[in-house]
This record gives structure tokens, C-alpha cells and sequence, in this order.
């Protein structure tokens, strides 16, 4: 049976498996739903063992559990190690959602609800594949499968399991549907990843808030100073002014920008869907670029003073500000962080002291498009698509994809199949069946290419 015809015959219960994935609350930041991490673990592996395991365990960490799978058809055969993320976002603001946010449903061709998308419908794709090959005797490759719960919150318990499993999870390539691609009719393959960089800085002024009448104009007020250093951390070119943050970043050669350069791209229709007039990024730079190959700063929230209903004249004691950095190839998040760390307490004014803390990050990722498994995937879009995937270079950060480098030694090849229209992290989450469909296909076809 071809893999369509398996698809069409299969497609309702295939939905209804990955709807009781969906109706499961697995937000990993909410301490209140440690119970439902547990339970989805537990689902995942029900599933895996049915479509064609030979085992399935669950490990136990000191946060959320990950789900490891495995079927060896040939000890000497190449071995396909899939990841993915069992752990969602939170809903909020709730209200903003045309439908429960844990009850999905399907309208407009379109899977809806937390999830859909990022990431339990990108990676039960791979479930329905790996069930395919196995149920018509066609799997020529050794599959392993890595669901972990923390995705969402930094993957902190998977940098060591990787570590500590080196030797389970050997493997010769990782296969990951966690990011998009261009367009329905134009499918992409992810070639890099940019990494990440989080810090967290508190001005503080006088010890208690203060009478902004009465003290206001003799002491410095941290809000004003706090947006006078965050502000002086890009100047008016989109450049970090940070010494030494662009030292270690790769420069593309011309080539390759010009292969970039090819990406569909409507700047106008980008602007329009935004509701924006006009673009700001770093100069000599196209937009595309901006946000896959070159390393930016942004300030994600900035907090003091009174915010609540009315007014209030207060001239407050502490500012805090969330600066996020988004890296790319060869830049050192740690590096990074010591570099801002420096910076800001060397310009910061003597009238307000201030803290600098390092949150968490993670390195950039490329993968060479002269890779074997590069192009055992592109085929496999060939064959499905009709067309080659245009490589592109995503401005999000997955920081375990280049730990696995680093701890397996091998590449991981980044299909996804999601669209910007899928509202990830955000309401109304969604995922075309179309991609759904067309998802296992190219996964099942990776596999034939691969194993050649």
C-alpha cells in the first residue's frame, strides 16, 4: 500500500490519537500541571509501542520525564533518531481564543488548539511515518524516538540525559519537525538556527518609591535610566553597540546570500499583515536575512513603577528590564553573556546601581546542505513537492539542536512543516491537515532516500 492510500485509510483514527495528545494541558512553565507532563509522557508511549516499538520507556528526571523509543531492524543498518517536544505554552490570555484552547477541533481544513502545531502535531507526523514503513515491512532504517517535556522552559534536563545516554542515542542523523516553512507551495528545509542569549537587568534608585513631587528633578528616576541604557544598546544602524558581540559571527559568503536572496518574499504584504509602515533592522542587510543569519538584541518586557488602574505619582525605587539576544553561528551564548554583563554595569551612571543576571541560552545551529541526510530530505520533498526545498535560515532557536551536535556528534536535519499562520506560543494555535498529510509523506519518503 502506498503511503496515500495509508494515510486516507487511517486518517480518522490517526486524528483521534493525536486529539488525545492535544486535550492533555502539558504546560511545562505551570507547576500545576506537573501531573499532565506525566500523563502525556505516559500517551506518548502507548502510541509509539502501537505503531511499532519494540520498546518504550520513560525516564524519570528532576523535571519532566522523557519518552524514549526504539526499533533496530538491522544493527548494522544507519540509525534515524527522531526529537521532538511533548510540552506546549501556556493559553493566556484565554480569552482571545475562538475555541478551547484543549478541546481541538477541526474548521477551515485546519487543526485547532494548543499544540497543533508546536510541537505534537509536527512530531506525531513522525509516529504515523515510522507506523507506515513498519505495518508494510518497508523500514530499511534503525528509528529511536526522544520526546522530552521541557522544550518550552529551556530543555534543562535533556542536556544531561544526552550526555549521560550517549551510547542509547547513537544514531547518524536527528530528525526534527519543530519549525516552518515558507509556504504551502513552497516548501523549505531549515539550515540554521540562531541561538540565544536571556539577561535580566534591575536598576535600582533610592531604597523605597518615592514622592515623585517632592523628590522628583533631585533623584534619578530608574525607569528613565533603565530606557536610556536599553535604548543606547542598539544605535540608529540596528547595530549592537555592545564591544565585541559581532567578533565571532560568521559572515556568509556572497553565494549564499544570493541563495537566500531567492526566498519568496513580500515586504509589502510583511508590513501590511504586521500593520506597520515602515521596517527597522540592521543596515545592509535584506529582511530575511536580518532575522536568520545576523545575531539582534530586543528588550521583551520592561517592568517598575505603578501600572494599575488610575494614576499614581510615584518615582519608583527599581526598574527591571528582559533583554533577549538572538545569536547566530559561532557566537558563544556564555561569551555573549559576560560581554553585556560588562557593558552595562561599565556604562551604567553612578546615581543608580544596577544587577545583571544571565538567564538561560543556547548556541546556534547550521547544517551544510552537502550533508547526506540534506539531501535524502530534499529528494524526499521532491517527490512529494514536485519542487527542491529552499534552504532557509530561521530567526527562532531550538538551543538543544546544537547541544546534539556537540554530545551525539552528529547533524540534525530540521523539517518542519508549520506556517506562520499557526499562531504558535499564541491564541488560536492551528495546523493545516494539508501539512499534516503531506508531513508524513516526506517522512516516510526521508527514510527510503536515507537508507540508499
Amino acid at each position: 500500500m502506498e503511503i496515500k492510500d495509508y494515510i486516507q485509510e487511517n486518517e480518522g483514527r490517526f486524528l483521534d490519537e493525536l486529539f488525545s495528545l492535544l486535550r492533555i494541558p502539558s504546560i511545562s512553565s505551570q507547576s500545576e500541571h506537573k501531573e499532565d507532563m506525566v500523563r502525556c509522557a505516559e500517551r506518548w508511549r502507548e502510541l509509539i509501542l502501537a505503531a511499532g516499538a519494540d520498546k518504550c520507556e520513560i525516564f524519570p528526571t528532576d523535571g519532566n520525564p522523557i519518552v524514549y523509543a526504539e526499533k533496530i531492524v538491522d544493527p548494522n543498518a544507519k540509525t534515524v533518531l527522531v526529537y521532538g517536544h511533548y510540552d506546549v505554552m501556556p493559553v493566556d490570555p484565554v480569552e482571545l481564543w475562538d475555541t478551547e484552547p484543549f478541546e481541538p477541533v477541526i474548521k477551515d481544513g485546519k487543526i485547532w488548539g494548543r499544540g497543533a502545531d508546536d510541537d505534537k502535531g509536527q512530531s506525531f507526523m513522525h509516529a504515523k511515518a515510522f507506523e507506515y514503513l513498519v505495518k508494510t515491512n518497508r523500514l530499511k532504517c534503525n528509528v529511536k524516538f526522544m520526546l522530552e517535556g521541557e522544550e518550552e522552559i529551556g530543555s534543562t534536563q535533556l542536556y544531561p540525559f544526552c550526555d549521560k545516554h550517549s551510547e542509547m542515542l547513537k544514531c547518524d542523523v536527528i530528525l526534527v519537525s519543530d519549525t516552518s516553512m515558507i509556504a504551502s507551495d513552497t516548501p523549505s528545509i531549515t539550515a540554521g538556527l540562531r541561538g540565544l542569549c536571556n539577561m535580566i537587568v534591575k536598576v535600582t534608585g533610592p531604597d523605597r518609591d518615592l514622592h515623585s513631587g517632592i523628590f522628583g528633578g533631585a533623584v534619578a528616576n530608574p525607569i528613565n535610566v533603565l530606557c536610556d541604557l536599553v535604548s543606547g544598546l542598539i544605535d540608529d544602524k540596528g547595530r549592537v553597540t555592545i564591544p565585541g558581540f559581532y567578533d565571532d559571527v560568521v559572515v556568509l559568503s556572497a553565494e549564499e546570500r544570493e541563495l537566500i536572496a531567492k526566498t519568496p518574499f513580500d515586504e509589502d504584504g510583511y508590513k501590511k499583515g504586521l500593520e506597520v509602515d515602515e521596517l527597522f533592522g540592521e543596515d545592509g542587510y535584506s529582511t530575511i536575512e536580518r532575522t536568520g543569519i545576523r545575531p539582534n538584541l530586543g528588550v521583551c518586557g520592561i517592568e517598575g513603577g505603578y501600572t494599575g488602574e488610575g494614576f499614581k505619582t510615584v518615582l519608583p525605587s527599581t526598574a527591571t528590564a528582559n533583554i533577549s539576544m538572538r545569536l547566530v553561528a559561532n557566537q558563544d551564548s556564555h561569551k555573549i553573556a559576560e560581554l553585556f554583563k560588562k557593558h552595562f554595569e561599565n556604562v551604567a551612571p553612578k546615581y543608580v546601581k544596577v544587577e545583571v543576571i544571565p538567564c538561560h541560552g543556547g548556541e546556534a545551529y547550521r547544517c551544510g546542505m552537502d550533508v547526506p541526510a540534506y539531501k535524502a530530505a530534499e529528494k524526499a520533498y521532491i517527490d512529494v513537492y514536485g519542487k527542491r526545498p529552499i534552504p532557509t535560515y530561521s530567526g527562532g532557536s531550538i538551543p538543544i539542536v546544537a547541544h546534539f551536535e556537540k554530545s551525539l556528534g552528529v547533524k540534525s536535519i530540521l523539517c518542519g512543516f508549520g506556517l506562520g499562520e499557526d499562531n504558535i506560543h499564541s491564541p488560536n494555535e492551528s495546523y493545516k491537515i494539508e501539512h499534516f498529510r503531506k508531513g508524513i509523506e516526506v517522512i516516510s519518503r526521508f527514510y527510503h532516500h536515507f537508507s540508499e
